[in-house]
Order: structure tokens, then C-alpha cells, then sequence
């Protein structure tokens, strides 16, 4: 079962992002600051090479995961009820108005 395999470039591509930026997101990934939404996340990636200074690798999956943490989900406004003009206030007893 082979897999498609990404490069950084068209993993930026998919994302909407330069290169730079996807590049600035996996290094605040591998030190753990790397928050979308404010939620913390990991990117899971593949780097070849003998010291591991190859070319980057990632997997469309991946890709797709982190453009779901990036959508917006609109949350519905709670509505608020309207002002009653009522003369009665609730925990007053005596009637309102100056002392005479």
C-alpha cells in the first residue's frame, strides 16, 4: 500500500500558506508552541535524510486534519430577553417613589 507522499511545498499549497510559514509552523510544532485557534497542536511529518536534514514529507491526511483545526465553526448567539417595563420589582416590597 503505497502513500502519497507530500513536499513542503505542496503541503503549503493545500494549506494556503508559503512555504516559509509552513516551515515556521513545523519548528514551533517540534518545540511544542504551535497552536491553531488557540488549541495546542502537533504536526506529523517525515524528514529523510543521514542526520535527518532532508527533504520534508508529510501526509495528505495530515494536511487535511490541520485545515479542519483551522476552520471556523460559527456557534449560534444566545438571545437575550427582552427589557420587561414592569412597576413591580421583584424582592421590593414598599412602593417606589420619594418619602413624603
Amino acid at each position: 500500500m503505497a502513500t502519497d507522499w507530500l513536499t513542503a511545498q505542496q503541503a503549503a499549497e493545500e494549506l494556503g500558506i508559503s512555504v516559509l510559514t509552513f516551515y515556521d509552523w513545523l519548528a514551533q510544532s517540534d518545540r511544542g508552541e504551535f497552536a491553531i485557534r488557540g488549541q495546542s497542536q502537533s504536526i506529523n511529518y517525515f524528514q529523510g535524510g543521514r542526520r535527518g536534514q532532508g527533504r520534508i514529507r508529510i501526509e495528505p491526511a495530515e494536511i487535511k486534519r490541520l485545515k479542519e483545526e483551522m476552520r471556523v465553526k460559527p456557534f449560534t448567539e444566545t438571545r437575550r430577553r427582552r427589557p420587561t417595563n414592569s412597576k413591580v420589582y421583584p424582592g421590593i416590597t414598599v412602593p417606589l417613589g420619594r418619602p413624603d
